[in-house]
């Protein structure tokens, strides 16, 4: 892309609210206790393998816990959106950060979505469908009525865009 309409890669301005590190914690922990307690389980049921599965339990523990504690903090850090009349800028990661823009000539649909932990600390997804390969664009931990107030944001630029030629 060249010209008036040129779309850089630069580093977004906004970030997530600060309820997202809850939910991250939140689905942290649920994605730990499930092993936890189905090894747990296993190792009280199964004598013969109760020390291997226990101790499996708490490796688990210990290193969802430790993700739990750090993790969220540092996603809050990196993760970063924005929106122009040109293009949505998204930034995520943790260990591989990826940059991606979406030209608003590309966007076919912009969704919400709200899970039930994201509804229990107020916040939701949007989620911008492209004609890229790389997949739709999701832009997490947005307060809901922000999320819902962008989505109708990118649905007005993006009607009043014309389509891309190429």
């Amino acid at each position: 892309m060249t010209g008036e309409g040129t779309v850089r890669l630069r580093p977004p301005n906004n970030r997530v609210n600060e309820r997202a590190v809850g939910w991250w914690r939140a689905q942290w922990l649920v994605t730990t206790a499930v092993p936890v307690l189905v090894l747990g389980v296993l190792g009280a049921l199964i004598g013969p393998a109760r020390a291997w599965l226990l101790g499996a339990a708490g490796i688990v523990a210990v290193a969802g816990l430790a993700c739990t504690v750090f993790l969220p903090s540092w996603w809050y850090r990196v993760h970063r959106w924005e929106v122009t009349d040109e293009a949505v800028y998204v930034r995520t990661g943790a260990f591989w950060q990826e940059w991606r823009i979406a030209p608003m000539s590309r966007i076919q649909t912009v969704d919400t979505v709200r899970g039930p932990l994201e509804q229990a600390f107020r916040l939701a997804t949007v989620t911008v469908t492209t004609a890229s390969s790389k997949g739709a664009m999701r832009i997490e931990g947005l307060d809901h009525e922000l999320a819902a107030e962008l989505a109708g944001q990118l649905t007005r630029i993006t009607q009043a865009t014309p389509g891309d030629a190429t």
